[in-house]
């Protein structure tokens, strides 16, 4: 496991690469963020940035989800996959934060997870990007793959371990964003397929770098 002032460059070095540490699905209301997650389980942000402007032009209210049945939804979503259970989701969510949560998303993880679709990561989002929660851990596969590799974790694949072992590394205030920036830099550079080691700013803390290394 790294020492603090592993930490703390990790945290740097990935703030100088993307000095914007943003979630890559595009939204412009706070439930529009918890849906679009919801999409994007099995599916590409990229696809879900391509299919959300439609759905909430015809849809633009919490309101005329609510009142939608999850069939009139299916056309929009069909390409993300699992379209039926995700229009579901998405109708009855909006139905519950209606009647519940007066419109609005909530704003604690317990609260959150009652929602239908929604899970841990899905929770983690929307308490670090619609309500700044300190602490969030977002351990999607981006995430729990490079921390893995870094030494950040023991290596589980479990995201709630990943979770609870980087909330214990990681300051609370950079969490969040820390998590955004690992999705950007899975992508960018450190790709599950064929890692760009030799162009990665992380190499001098990265444990799969120094053991290849050694290897």
């Amino acid at each position: 496991m790294k020492t603090p002032q592993d930490v703390r460059a990790i945290v740097q070095a990935l703030k100088d690469l993307y000095p914007d540490g943003i979630c890559s699905l595009q939204y412009q209301k706070d439930y529009e963020l918890l849906f679009a997650t919801r999409l994007s389980a099995q599916c590409t942000d990229e696809r879900v940035n391509q299919v959300t402007p439609a759905l909430f032009a015809q849809f633009p209210t919490l309101e005329a989800l609510a009142a939608a049945e999850p069939e009139d939804l299916e056309p929009y979503i069909h390409s993300c996959g699992f379209f039926r259970a995700k229009a579901r989701d998405i109708v009855f969510a909006s139905r519950m934060l209606l009647e519940k949560y007066h419109g609005k998303v909530p704003s604690t993880m317990e609260e959150l997870l009652a929602l239908p679709g929604v899970g841990r990561k899905t929770a983690n989002l929307i308490l670090g990007d619609v309500h700044h929660t300190p602490g969030v851990v977002v351990a999607d596969t981006h995430c729990i793959r490079i921390t893995g590799l870094l030494g950040l974790t023991d290596g589980t694949k479990d995201p709630g371990k990943v979770e609870k072992q980087l909330r214990a590394c990681l300051p609370p205030e950079e969490s969040n964003d820390f998590c955004h920036r690992l999705v950007l830099h899975g992508r960018a550079v450190c790709r599950a397929r064929k890692p760009d080691c030799p162009n990665c700013v992380l190499r001098p803390w990265c444990d799969h770098f120094q053991n290849t290394q050694e290897g």
